[in-house]
């Protein structure tokens, strides 16, 4: 697998722009962070609330230096605003793997389309620039919106990790949803170009 965490990556198409999430665009979030707190209802890591938006902010940048998590602020063209963030998580070089998630937008840039040009540009950069092998998902398993989604850009679903990790609740069922580089080439890809166009 082809990846340096230290490289800034650019991502951007006709209607979104990822670059990599630094510390001061703490105040670009900020917002979202106060004024919509249940975006993060599903979250193993909570970003509501001002020290809660820090903690999420240090913890992706400490991943990114240590090699394993590689953060993106997103930020939509269509309106000129920044919209939330996401990144790659749990990056296995030896593996040719990585997952794909802790992503969420504002309430006003939901279902608009930005998901999806967001992971088109964040699977082809996986598949065709890193020369990932596998690309997962996952999500606890009472978030029925992030399900649909996983489901609408072409994810084949796995199963259910019984009680898998702890949650702001007490423990989830995390459900896991997956893409294989054979399935980006063969389908996936033009699928996804297709409803972006």
């Amino acid at each position: 697998m082809h990846f340096n965490a230290k490289e800034d990556y650019t991502l951007e198409n006709d209607r979104v722009l990822l670059r990599p999430l630094k510390s001061e665009d703490i105040g670009s979030l900020m917002a979202f962070s106060m004024n919509e707190p249940d975006l993060w209802k599903y979250s193993l890591i909570p970003a509501n609330g001002l020290e809660n938006l820090q903690n999420y902010l240090n913890i992706a940048l400490k991943g990114r230096e240590a090699g394993t998590v590689y953060p993106f602020i997103v930020y939509d063209k269509l309106t000129n605003k920044y919209a939330g963030s996401t990144r790659f998580y749990d990056i296995q070089e030896n593996h040719s793997s990585m997952q794909l998630g802790f992503t969420w937008y504002g309430k006003q840039f939901q279902g608009t389309g930005l998901n999806k040009n967001c992971k088109y540009l964040l699977l082809e950069f996986a598949f065709e620039k890193m020369k990932a092998e596998r690309v997962e998902f996952r999500a606890d398993n009472n978030n029925k919106r992030s399900i649909a989604a996983m489901k609408s850009i072409g994810c084949v679903e796995e199963g259910i990790l019984r009680s898998n990790c702890a949650s702001i609740d007490g423990r989830r069922d995390s459900i896991v949803f997956s893409i294989l580089k054979d399935e980006w080439n063969k389908d996936v890809k033009a699928k996804l170009l297709s409803r972006i166009q």
